[in-house]
C-alpha cells in the first residue's frame, strides 16, 4: 500500500513551495527564471551562428531559384491579384493591430500571426510580379550580418532580464528567422560548384509533402490530449492505416476505398487504446507504446507472409494523383508548394481548419476543452466525461489513420516493413511543440519536414555538411521540443488521468 501525503501549507507555485519573502518575491524569481533561460539559449545559438556563418563562411554565393511558371500569362495575372490581396490584407491587418495595442485593448492571437502571413505573401508575390527567377546571397556578407543581428538580439534578451522583464515571442520569431536565413546561406554557398544553387520552390514543396503525416499524426493527439487522453499510439496508427490503405486499395482496385479503410484501422487501433485506459483505466502511455510494438510486430508478419508472397493481388494499390486549384495553383512560388497536392494533401489543410474552429470557436470545443482541463467541474454541469473521451480519441485515430494512407497511396505505391519510420513520435512531438493547438502543431510539422527534406538537398549540391547531421536534425528538434526549451509549453490539467465518476 502507499500513503498519500499532504504538502505543507503555504503559497505554493507551479514548481514548488513559495520562497520566502512573500508571493511577489516569488513572482519575480519564476520570471527571472524564464527570462534567463530564453537569454542564455539566444546567446549560445547567437555564438554558434557567429562561429558557422561569420568564421566558417566562404567567398561562394549562394543562390535561391524560383519556380519556373508553367503557364507565365496565369501566373502573372495570379502574382498581381495576389500582390493586391496581400497587401490589402496587410495593410489592414497591421493597422488592427497597432490601433488595438495603442488603445490597450486585446491583441487576439491570429492577428500577429496573420499580418506576418500576409506580408510573407505580399514578397513572394511581389517576386513574382518582377519575375525574379534567382536570388543569389554573398556568403560572407550575409553572414556576417546574420551574425550580428543574433547577437545584437540575444544581447537585447540579456538585457530584459537584467531588467526582469519577458523576452516577447516577436523576438524569439525574429531570432529563429535571421538564424534560418543565414544557416541556409552558409549550407548552400557550401557546395561543389562554383556558384551552388538551390530549388527554393522544390524545397519548400519537398518540406510540405514530408509534414503531410506529421500534421495529421499531430492533430490526432491534439484532439485526444484536449479530452485528458495521452496519444502515444499515432505510429501504430499511422502504420496500420498505411497497411489498411495498400491492402484495401490493391483488393478493390479503389484508392478512395483504400483512404477510408484507413481511416478505418486508425479508429480500431483508438478504441482499443479507449477501452484500455478510459474503460479499464490502464495507464494511458503504457498501453500506447504496447500498440506501437504489436501493430509494428503484425503488419511486419503480414507483409512478409502474404504481402511478398502476393504482391500483384495485395500490395499494388495505386497512386491519388496530384490536382492543381483553377488559379491558386498559378500563384508564383506558393502556388505549386501548397495547391498541386493530392487528396489526402487537402484534406490535411482541411482538417487543421476545422480542428482549430471546432476546439476554439464551438460548444463542442469548449466541452471538450472543459473535459481536458477540469473533468470534475464537466461533469457536474451534465457533460459525461468518459463518453467525450471516447468519441475524441476515435476521431484522433481516424485522423491519424487518414495520415497513414499518404505513405502508401501518396508518397510510394507499396506497403513496406515499418514504413511511417518513427514519425508517430515526432508527430506527438509537433504537437508540444505547437503548444496543444491545431495551427501550433501544423506549423511544427512544417518545420520538421523542412529540416527532413533539407538533409536530401545537400547531399545533391554536396555540401560539406555532413548529411548525418541533417539527418538527426528533425530528432534534435524533437528533444528540443519535449524539453520545453522552446518556451513553456502547459499541457491540459488532466491530461494522462483517468476520471472515475463518484
Amino acid at each position: 500500500m502507499s500513503a498519500t501525503t499532504q504538502p505543507p501549507a503555504g503559497p505554493r507555485t507551479m514548481d514548488g513551495p513559495a520562497p520566502s519573502g512573500g508571493p511577489d518575491r516569488a513572482k519575480a524569481g519564476a520570471a527571472e527564471l524564464v527570462s534567463w533561460k530564453a537569454g542564455v539559449g539566444l546567446g549560445l545559438l547567437a555564438v554558434l551562428g557567429t562561429f558557422l556563418f561569420g568564421f566558417l563562411a566562404n567567398a561562394k554565393t549562394a543562390g535561391f531559384r524560383i519556380a519556373e511558371a508553367r503557364d507565365p500569362n496565369a501566373s502573372s495575372a495570379a502574382a498581381w491579384v495576389t500582390l493586391v490581396v496581400a497587401l490589402a490584407a496587410a495593410a489592414y491587418l497591421g493597422y488592427l493591430w497597432i490601433n488595438r495595442r495603442r488603445t490597450g485593448a486585446i491583441v487576439d492571437r491570429w492577428i500577429p500571426a496573420t499580418t506576418v502571413a500576409a506580408v510573407v505573401v505580399l514578397g513572394l508575390a511581389a517576386l513574382g510580379v518582377t519575375r525574379v527567377e534567382k536570388i543569389a546571397l554573398p556568403s560572407m556578407a550575409f553572414g556576417w550580418i546574420s551574425s550580428v543581428l543574433l547577437l545584437g538580439m540575444a544581447g537585447y534578451a540579456c538585457f530584459l532580464t537584467l531588467q526582469h522583464r519577458r523576452t516577447p515571442r516577436w523576438l524569439g520569431g525574429a531570432f529563429a528567422v535571421v538564424f534560418l536565413v543565414g544557416f541556409m546561406i552558409w549550407i548552400v554557398a557550401g557546395g561543389r560548384d562554383a556558384e551552388p544553387s538551390i530549388s527554393l520552390g522544390g524545397l519548400m514543396a519537398g518540406a510540405v509533402t514530408l509534414a503531410v503525416p506529421l500534421v495529421f499524426g499531430s492533430l490526432s493527439g491534439v484532439l485526444c490530449e484536449r479530452v485528458g487522453v495521452v496519444n502515444i499510439a499515432i505510429e501504430g496508427q499511422l502504420l496500420l492505416g498505411a497497411f489498411s490503405a495498400a491492402v484495401v486499395a490493391t483488393v478493390t482496385g479503389n484508392v478512395y476505398l483504400g483512404l477510408i479503410s484507413a481511416a478505418v484501422a486508425g479508429a480500431l487501433v483508438s478504441l482499443v487504446l479507449a477501452v484500455v485506459s478510459i474503460k479499464y483505466l490502464v495507464n494511458q502511455i503504457i498501453v500506447g507504446v504496447v500498440l506501437n510494438v504489436l501493430i509494428s510486430g503484425l503488419t511486419s508478419f503480414l507483409f512478409s507472409t502474404l504481402l511478398t508472397a502476393n504482391p500483384d493481388q495485395l500490395n499494388k494499390p495505386g497512386r491519388l494523383q496530384a490536382v492543381d486549384i483553377p488559379f491558386l495553383a498559378d500563384i508564383p512560388i506558393i502556388g505549386p508548394i501548397l495547391f498541386h497536392q493530392s487528396l489526402v494533401g487537402y484534406l490535411m489543410y482541411v482538417a487543421v481548419i476545422v480542428v482549430y474552429v471546432g476546439l476554439f470557436h464551438t460548444k463542442w470545443g469548449l466541452r471538450v476543452r472543459a473535459v481536458g482541463e477540469h473533468p470534475q467541474a464537466a461533469d457536474t454541469v451534465g457533460i459525461n466525461v468518459n463518453r467525450t473521451r471516447f468519441r475524441n480519441v476515435l476521431m484522433g485515430g481516424a485522423i491519424a489513420g487518414i495520415g497513414g494512407s499518404f505513405f502508401t497511396l501518396v508518397s510510394v505505391d507499396a506497403f513496406s516493413k515499418d514504413m511511417s519510420g518513427g514519425r508517430g513520435y515526432i508527430a506527438l512531438a509537433a504537437m508540444i511543440f505547437g503548444r496543444w493547438n491545431p495551427i501550433g502543431a501544423f506549423l511544427a510539422a512544417l518545420l520538421f519536414g523542412f529540416a527532413d527534406n533539407l538533409q536530401s538537398i545537400i547531399t545533391i549540391i554536396g555540401s560539406p555538411v555532413p548529411s548525418q547531421f541533417m539527418a538527426m536534425l528533425p530528432y534534435a528538434l524533437t528533444v528540443i521540443a519535449v524539453a520545453g526549451l522552446v518556451g513553456r509549453s502547459r499541457p491540459p490539467a488532466a491530461s494522462g488521468i483517468p476520471y472515475v465518476k463518484g
